[in-house]
């Protein structure tokens, strides 16, 4: 049973020749006495459970901040790592675009090398067809040199063909 404060400040006792009745107020007192027996009880068993709560919430917080500590110390990990990689990608594209240059520019050079050995061998032709022509000319006058002669040998044979026949 459960005495409130009202209960006990609201009770009236009977009044017997002694003063209260004896039998009342030890049965109330027996009531009042479990009561606050329960109550302490019942205070003792939401204390620990008060405790048990303080310490679960204290083992949250330490949690919390494990897990805090945990992510900033992982987040600048990752920044620092976010930051090795960039430091890392501009190395690679420097080197990336110092090949490609180099490779430009042996292009170029090959290039280069290629139109003046185009102009040379131009050249050279040129030369050739002169050269060429030059003793096509030359041959041509040795030919038309001899023309004359020719007629005149081929006449002699003839000649020579025609006697041979009338002999």
């Amino acid at each position: 049973m459960s005495v409130s404060k009202i209960d006990l400040l609201n009770r009236k006792f009977s009044r017997s020749f002694l003063g209260y009745s004896r039998l009342e107020v030890d049965q109330f007192l027996q009531e009042a006495a479990e009561a606050l027996g329960q109550a302490v009880d019942s205070r003792k068993d939401v204390l620990r459970k008060l405790k048990r709560l303080e310490e679960t919430v204290e083992e949250y917080r330490r949690r919390d901040e494990t897990l805090r500590d945990t992510l900033m110390s992982t987040q600048k990990m990752v920044d620092d790592l976010k930051a090795q990689a960039g430091r890392e990608a501009e190395i690679i594209l420097d080197q990336a675009r110092g090949k490609a240059e180099g490779m430009v520019q042996q292009g170029y050079a090959r290039l280069t090398q290629l139109r003046e050995e185009v102009e040379r061998l131009k050249r050279q032709r040129a030369e050739f067809e002169v050269q060429l022509k030059g003793m096509l000319e030359s041959h041509l006058r040795l030919l038309e040199a001899g023309q004359p002669e020719r007629e005149r040998l081929e006449e002699l044979e003839s000649k020579v063909t025609f006697l041979k026949k009338a002999e």
